[in-house]
This record gives structure tokens, C-alpha cells and sequence, in this order.
């Protein structure tokens, strides 16, 4: 991999709505030795707010103008619809541009894996902005099982669930088209996935129910996947737009005790609230927030860790300047998409898949 220059690491980033413009803009920005160089959209409305977001960023109208400027930027994020990571991604590593793409990198495992083979070939940095495992829930249980405070485990329950009844047909994420990659199984499901099988291996088998509820949907809106993992623990994920009353964050069994947890991580709402990532309180939950351990005798409410989204880009950082592995591997997302397309067979065979 190549070696960067000692000023800061200028990046490219492609997109500025939701994603780049609350994500990937602020902790990018934010992060020591990193420069949010260029911002690239052709929306006026986002080109006026990412002026004001980013004044010292230059701002081009489309990925052409980019390509041109290659040599004047160290990395691009690509944080566009989920149909254009692809094209976007390998565009940039052709351009000799190492690349972080939002999740899910790809409408496709195969598609993925395109992705990955392009940036070894070219001995670039690849990475997929996995921003979840810097939840402070989902730190807080990795740090349970790290003291073995529930001793051996029996299930993992996730839930990502919203009230969001009415279709929205005017938005990507609502169409049908396969390309789009448009749905919950991508959309939350690359999310509450990769965070089962960092904390407990890949699965050795999938059984889901994925479902289109709201009148006139084009896409899933109710899911539900169950994984046993190779070393015996069950995960139960669910995701959903129609919970107006939403179940626990996360539940952990143990055969000693259990973790349950309510509530969203508080660092996406504190983004879009314009909550700066280097503030000292960043990811900070207040005590009314903690989840709870319970042995069946006894119980107390356990400190949720502070979340840590900026770890992602100090470590895109370290990456490119000393070649240390990138925060998020993307054969990681690879493996994310493979278990997405077994969810996706099993729910239309109900049967259970294995995957290995």
C-alpha cells in the first residue's frame, strides 16, 4: 500500500445527503490529520448546505471533475445510493484512489467481492463504513463478554425498529429494483448482521422471515433473521418500520445472567443535531439510558459505553499511513452480503440455509 505524504490525508467525499452530509462530513472533518478536501454533489440545495457545513471544501458538480483531480486527494468516500457504490468504488480504485463505501458495499456478494479483488490488485485500501460497531451498546456487550459477565451464552436478540407506516415512493430506498439494494434487510440488516457475527462468528445457518407489509411497498419493511453460529449461540435480529411500540436495543442470555438494553445509540441524533465528534462528552449516554444485568437473584444497571464513531476514520487514518489493517475489513461486508442473499432464499424457500 502505498505511503502517504506527512500533511493531512485529503479526502474526496462523493455525496451529501444523509449519509454524507451527517456521517461521513462531520467525522471526517473532525478527525487529526485528515482534511475534508472536496465535497461532490450536483444538488444545489446540498451544494449550498455543504458550503456552509464546509467552507474550505471545494465543491464539484460531478465524479469526472474528481477523477481529473486524483493526484490532489489520498481517499474517497463514496456515500451515494446504494446502487452507484459499485461503479463509484471501482472508478476510484482505477483512479489509483484507496476508498471507504457506505454500507452495504454492494447490491451483491459477487459485486463485493469485484470490489475487493480490484483494490488488492491495485494494492489499495478498501473499507466499508461499518459505523455500527462503534454503538456504545453494542461496545457495552462486547465488553460484558469479554469479562465473561454471562457466562456462557445462549441467544443474542438486535432489534432496529422504527414507526414508519406510510411508503414513500419519491426515495430510493422505497423502489423495487434489485439494483437499488433498497429495503431493510440492506438497510438495517448490514447493520444488526455485522454486529452478530463480529461478536459471536459466522453463522452456520440462516432461516429468515422478510416481509412486505405497508399497502403499495416495493420493498421489505418487517424482517427477521435467526442465525446459529458456529459455536452454538442463536441470534435473533429484527427490523422493522411498523413497531410503535419497539422492543429492547439488544437482549444477551447467558446461562449466569442477562443484558437488556433500550434505546437508539445517542451519536447519530447528536450528528444530525450538529454535535461536534471531538467534543470530550462525545457518545456519552445520561444514566436514565443504561441497560440492565440481571442474575435472577439480583440486578444493576451497567454503564453503557461512549460511543465511538470517530474510531472509524483514526483508523482509516493509521491505515494509509502505516499500513496497519483498515478498521473495517471488506471481505467482512463481503460475508455481510453473502448472509443477506441466504436470508433473502430462505425467505423464499421458508426453509433453513446452511451457508459456510
Amino acid at each position: 500500500m502505498a505511503d502517504h505524504p506527512e500533511g493531512p490525508i485529503r479526502v474526496a467525499l462523493i455525496g451529501y445527503g444523509l449519509a454524507g452530509a451527517v456521517f461521513h462530513g462531520p467525522l471526517i472533518s473532525s478527525t487529526p490529520g485528515v482534511s475534508l478536501a472536496t465535497i461532490v454533489t450536483g444538488d444545489p440545495e446540498r451544494r449550498s448546505r455543504a458550503s456552509s457545513d464546509h467552507p474550505d471544501a471545494q465543491l464539484l458538480a460531478g465524479v469526472d471533475a474528481l477523477w481529473r483531480r486524483a493526484a490532489d486527494h489520498d481517499l474517497v468516500v463514496v456515500a451515494t445510493p446504494n446502487r452507484s457504490h459499485v461503479p463509484l468504488g471501482l472508478a476510484a480504485l482505477q483512479a489509483g484512489l484507496p476508498v471507504v463505501i457506505d454500507k452495504p458495499m454492494a447490491p451483491t456478494a459477487e459485486e463485493g467481492r469485484r470490489l475487493v479483488a480490484e483494490a488488492t490488485e491495485r494494492d489499495l485500501l478498501l473499507a466499508v463504513f461499518q459505523n455500527r460497531r462503534w454503538d456504545g451498546d453494542f461496545l457495552t456487550v462486547r465488553r460484558l463478554l469479554s469479562e465473561d459477565a454471562l457466562g456462557p451464552i445462549v441467544r443474542f436478540e438486535s432489534r432496529f425498529e422504527r414507526w414508519r407506516p406510510r411508503v414513500h415512493p419519491e426515495t430510493w430506498r422505497e423502489r423495487g429494483d434489485p439494483e437499488e439494494a433498497g429495503g431493510l434487510l440492506f438497510d438495517l440488516g448490514s447493520h444488526l448482521i455485522d454486529q452478530a457475527v463480529v461478536l459471536f462468528g459466522p453463522p452456520r445457518t440462516v432461516y429468515a422471515e422478510v416481509d412486505r407489509r405497508r399497502p403499495s411497498a416495493e420493498v421489505d419493511d418487517d424482517v427477521f433473521v435467526a442465525f446459529e453460529h458456529e459455536a452454538g449461540v442463536r441470534s435473533h435480529l429484527w427490523m422493522s418500520v411498523l413497531a410503535a411500540i419497539p422492543g429492547p436495543r439488544m437482549r444477551v442470555l447467558g446461562m449466569r445472567a442477562a443484558y437488556e438494553k433500550f434505546g437508539l445509540d445517542v451519536q447519530e441524533r447528536a450528528l444530525s443535531e450538529g454535535a461536534r465528534p471531538d467534543d470530550p462528552d462525545w457518545g456519552r449516554e445520561p444514566p436514565d439510558r443504561w441497560g440492565r444485568l440481571s442474575t435472577g437473584d439480583g440486578e444493576r444497571t451497567v454503564e453503557t459505553e461512549p460511543g465511538a464513531y470517530p474510531e472509524f476514520y483514526r483508523g482509516i487514518a493509521a491505515s494509509l499511513r502505516d499500513g496497519t489493517p483498515p478498521p473495517v475489513d471488506p471481505e467482512d461486508s463481503v460475508a455481510v452480503l453473502r448472509i443477506i442473499e441466504a436470508a433473502q432464499e430462505s425467505a423464499r424457500t421458508k426453509g433453513v440455509i446452511l451457508v459456510g
